[in-house]
């Protein structure tokens, strides 16, 4: 996979042949939450979200002094717990491969404070309703998506945003970060509810490996 992903930034962006090159692996905590308007005649309704791991592949070059650009394949799971007055369930979870594409920018030499911002995409791989215990509430409750009839909107869209600290050790890099990601995606299709999006919190560790170093572009 890390093969395939390096051949592909390679064809895409023929640049990096002169940029500083590293890969590595991200790993953390996500926790997520919903906001949806039942009708168009309704309030924005919050509602809880859930916690759980996400882990992602990243490539990471730089091709001049203190900034770059930042590509992860990312697997993250997302979702939401609605609690009625009784104290009924209903909680969804949505996994997503997400693609982060984020200009990172950094002030430092072998100890580093990094912001990182961009757009992401994502396709939707799978989506379970883990619990269902109370429906025919008003304003309406919030939909099923993992049932045989639903048909869940497959793609996800959104801008990310991050901020963390790095240390260098040679050709390896350690770091620390906190992201937090909009997401403009309504994964209803089915016209049950009017709007829904999500937001997500991202709290990670990361380990990358230099695999190239930075040349000079010709005159």
């Amino acid at each position: 996979m890390i093969k395939k992903l390096l051949i592909l930034v390679l064809i895409l962006f023929p640049e990096i042949a002169f940029a500083q090159l590293s890969i590595g692996i991200r790993g953390g905590l996500s926790s997520s939450s919903y906001s949806y308007q039942a009708t168009a005649g309704t309030r924005v309704k919050k509602v809880e979200g859930i916690a759980a791991p996400t882990f992602a592949v990243v490539l990471e070059y730089f091709d001049s002094k203190n900034a770059g650009v930042e590509l992860n394949v990312q697997q993250l799971t997302i979702g939401f717990k609605q609690v009625n007055d009784a104290g009924k369930i209903n909680q969804t979870e949505f996994s997503y491969l997400k693609f982060p594409i984020l200009a990172s920018i950094f002030a430092g030499r072998s100890g580093r404070f990094q912001i990182k911002f961009g757009p992401h995409f994502g396709i939707l791989r799978q989506v379970e309703d883990l619990t269902r215990e109370y429906s025919g509430a008003s304003p309406k409750e919030l939909p099923t998506f993992g049932q045989p009839s639903d048909t869940p909107n497959k793609s996800m869209y959104g801008l990310t945003g991050g901020a963390g600290i790095s240390k260098l050790f040679g050709k390896s890099t350690l770091s620390a970060e906190a992201r937090f990601g909009y997401d403009f995606t309504n994964p209803e299709s089915q016209d049950r509810i009017f709007d829904m999006s999500s937001t997500n919190l991202e709290f990670t560790l990361a380990y990358l490996f230099r695999v190239k170093e930075r040349k000079q572009k010709s005159p």
